[in-house]
């Protein structure tokens, strides 16, 4: 689900970690697919057990997402724990320009789906007629923060990711500053990066975490992403004792917020933690994984953010007939809606996600977002 790190020199694509993308991201789809519309209503009796605890557990895939993202901005930002060459600003107008431009292209589906469905989906499933604000909060990634109600489902994950790139971003320019200042040499300049995301990582697993006010906020996820951080740069020492000192360093920070606070979304992210940096130095991210779902890790961003929409349109058309659905046909759909939620997210990435290069696009789609809006009111 999450896109590359920006910035001029991103990371190499690892097999591994586009298969755990696909995997958590498909765990995400089916947590929505589980939950959402009159389909999986009409399916449950096939599988209530499964879709039950799709629909309560699916979404701590989100974990392994975040733990991905903050291994993947080490590896694009300081991968010695410096902070590369680039303006820190346009590293983070990069990042924005990365995550927006598909997403808001994906909102823009989303308004209309739903002005199109919400007659044939009454209910609580469909959100209502956006207003300007909401769209606007939307487009600055800024709609948790201002209590503005979701223009689709998951979106709040995209405005948490851009706070934490630019958490991570402020704590290596902090210590890049002291370097050029003369207060700090090189090592321990890079020694105090790794030592504030150290300790802005245990801030949040300890504290921050255990507080569902501040879920609308980075620092409450920066538990998660920074072990991802420390699982790059430990994974980077050299000699294995140094690695195995760093990996029970690691475990005994997760194991101590767990002890303090059990958290399962804590459990499962240090797991995705330790695997990475077991894989890293034994060179297993970079084995070959199965084709199909090394394709579908390149698209899951876009998947997380088009399969909402998708899932709208089937329900709906599945509801146009007098008869209700069979569980069976029920089932049907949801695959049909898959299929094409795959389709719809492949043109996705090939046609916005990749040629978004510059600002010009998420204004573009940004400008759409309100125009579809202004249009599904008139």
């Amino acid at each position: 689900m999450n896109p590359a790190a920006g910035g001029r020199a991103p990371p190499p694509r690892w097999p591994l970690i586009d298969a755990l993308k696909a995997l958590a991201c498909l765990l995400i789809v089916a947590h929505h697919f589980s939950r959402y519309g009159p389909l999986p209503v009409a399916a449950w009796p096939l599988a209530p057990t499964l879709f039950e605890v799709l629909g309560r557990e699916g979404r701590l895939a989100v974990q392994v997402f975040l733990v991905l993202g903050g291994f993947l901005t080490a590896a694009s930002l300081a991968p010695d724990g410096e902070l590369r060459a680039g303006h820190p600003g346009l590293r983070l107008v990069q990042r924005y320009v990365r995550l927006a431009s598909p997403y808001l292209a994906a909102l823009v589906a989303c308004v209309l789906v739903e002005a199109l469905v919400r007659p044939a989906l009454p209910g609580d499933d469909v959100p209502g007629q956006p207003s300007f604000v909401q769209m606007v909060a939307h487009a600055l990634l800024l709609q948790d923060l201002l209590n503005q109600p979701a223009l689709s489902t998951g979106v709040w994950y995209v405005a948490v990711d851009f706070q934490l790139y630019g958490l991570a971003l402020l704590l290596f320019w902090v210590a890049a500053l002291w370097r050029r200042q003369g207060r700090l040499d090189a090592s321990v300049a890079r020694a105090l990066a790794v030592l504030m995301v150290t300790g802005l990582t245990s801030a949040s697993l300890v504290v921050f975490n255990r507080h569902s006010a501040l879920d609308e906020t980075g620092i409450y996820f920066f538990g998660s992403y920074g072990l991802g951080m420390l699982a790059f740069w430990a994974g980077r020492l050299r000699g294995p004792r140094s690695r195995i000192a760093a990996g029970l360093a690691l475990a005994l920070l997760g194991g101590v917020a767990l002890w303090i606070d059990w958290r399962s979304r804590i459990a499962l992210a240090l797991v995705a933690t330790l695997l990475l940096m077991l894989a890293q130095p034994r060179g297993w991210l970079a084995l070959p994984v199965w084709a199909p779902l090394g394709r579908l890790g390149t698209w899951a961003y876009a998947l997380f953010l088009i399969h909402f929409p998708v899932l709208l349109l089937v329900s709906a058309s599945a509801q146009t007939g007098l008869a209700p659905l069979t569980p069976w046909q029920a089932l049907a759909a949801l695959v049909a809606a898959f299929v094409l939620s795959v389709g719809a997210a492949r043109m996705l990435h090939e046609r916005v996600e990749l040629r978004a290069m510059s600002w010009r696009a998420p204004a573009a789609w940004g400008t759409g977002l309100l125009l579809s809006g202004l249009a599904v009111g008139l």
